[in-house]
């Protein structure tokens, strides 16, 4: 009888164990982002990104767009970018293109004195690859997997820690000033059940002594992966180059350069 007894409580937790669902491993964000990198294809970025510093107020600045890959990454970007409020900014065009080696400018001061018939200014390509205010660039797999093994946790298909700016510009290659290289980005990173990233949330604070101190929050988020994608370069007969303005002319003779001192400067 006792054999009988235990043979049936043995059968019954064996039937336990085999019931329970096994723990699916998330999938790779790294793997998941190279697949993505075909040519004529890409993805949209929805972007909000709000800076306040101290008494001189805050700026809200959202960027909507298309970004197109090519078998080793972005080769492409097509940027909507509006501003409100009155505080620091990071200067961005409010139409910018990119296409190859260059940058193509439109709207507000980047329109101001051209000559007639002229819409759009080209510089050289000076984004780094870079789309929006968001300073952690997804679409770098070194910058991704950094982020996604250096999570402090994972749930719920989002990845939650910090970063430093010192990390961060050693993964891009870019010498960050000391004092930026200490500051902390906490970040949340949301995927899809194929490890694809669909959202970005980063913060992070600077104090600038008596400058006061800032509080920056970005919030940007990716649908429509592998979806189709054509961006091209404006008709050449609307097109300016800068180095053919004057130095003496209201448009910018530059535009962000994509590194992290700028993304991170008040201006």
């Amino acid at each position: 009888m006792k054999r009988i007894v235990a043979g049936l409580a043995l059968a019954s937790s064996a039937a336990f164990v085999t019931a329970a669902p096994a723990q699916a491993a998330p999938a790779d964000p790294v793997k998941a982002l190279k697949k993505q990198y075909v040519t004529g294809h890409g993805v949209r970025i929805s972007e909000s990104a709000r800076t306040a510093a101290g008494s001189t107020g805050a700026v809200s600045i959202t960027t909507n767009g298309a970004i197109g890959f090519g078998k080793s990454g972005i080769v492409a970007m097509d940027l909507r970018t509006g501003v409100k409020g009155a505080g620091p900014s990071l200067g961005a065009p409010p139409r910018m293109v990119t296409v190859g080696n260059y940058t193509y400018a439109k709207g507000g001061l980047f329109s101001d004195e051209l000559p007639d018939g002229k819409k759009w200014v080209r510089y050289p390509n000076q984004t780094g690859g870079r789309a929006g205010s968001q300073p952690l660039d997804i679409f770098r797999p070194k910058v991704l997997k950094a982020l996604v093994t250096g999570a402090k946790s994972f749930k719920g298909g989002s990845y939650r820690g910090t970063v430093t700016f010192g990390r961060l510009g050693r993964l891009y290659g870019e010498k960050v000033d000391n004092r930026l290289g200490k500051v902390a980005i906490s970040y949340v990173l949301d995927v899809n059940s194929k490890g694809l990233v669909t959202r970005v949330r980063s913060e992070y604070k600077l104090d600038f002594g008596i400058l006061g101190k800032t509080t920056s929050t970005v919030n940007t988020r990716y649908t429509g992966w592998g979806s189709k994608v054509t961006i091209k370069a404006p008709p050449a007969d609307e097109v300016v180059d800068v180095s053919e303005l004057s130095t003496e002319s209201d448009v910018p003779q530059s535009i962000p350069d994509g590194s992290l001192n700028s993304l991170s400067a008040v201006e």
